[in-house]
């Protein structure tokens, strides 16, 4: 097996309940985070374990779709998503802790390979911690523009 795993976290002053509220709102999620370019529900309705969904986004400068699923919900404390792609499984985690008043919310992303194949392999190695150290941004932004909409700010640019 081959993977990394990468976490990003941030500190919004927002309740614990807008915050979830914000995450887990995905008919609304295009309009929260820029890097999402559209989202369709492909299974249930609202937020729980079974909802599926496909979901493109933007990311080094090319557009990516990906079929993802909540595999657990603990409301308003933590969720997991799940999706794989090409014999990689991705799993994300987001964690809501409340703190003075805010929220800390942090977000745990795997990729592992199972079973890779000897290209998977090589890949891997040459790129796989340079597209964890990306993929840490991408999240740090995601979580930016997470508080910006729970906060009622706008984001910083970039």
């Amino acid at each position: 097996m081959v993977g990394h795993s990468v976490r990003a976290e941030r500190e919004i002053a927002a309740a614990v309940e807008r915050v979830w509220d914000v995450i887990t709102d995905l008919d609304y999620a295009v309009e929260v985070i820029p890097a999402i370019v559209s989202l369709e529900r492909l299974e249930g309705e609202g937020y729980d374990v079974g909802v599926r969904w496909r979901e493109t986004r933007k990311m080094w400068g090319r557009e990516e779709t990906e079929e993802m699923e909540v595999v657990e919900v603990d409301a308003p404390r933590s969720t997991a998503i799940h999706a794989e792609s090409r014999g990689t499984q991705y799993r994300t985690v987001y964690s809501l802790e409340e703190v003075d008043g805010g929220t800390r919310l942090v977000c745990d992303f795997s990729a592992e390979t199972p079973d890779p194949g000897p290209a998977q392999r090589i890949g891997w190695f040459l790129f796989g911690k340079a597209g964890m150290k990306a993929t840490q941004k991408a999240l740090a932004q995601d979580l930016e523009h997470i508080a910006a909409t729970a906060e009622g700010t706008d984001p910083d640019p970039g």
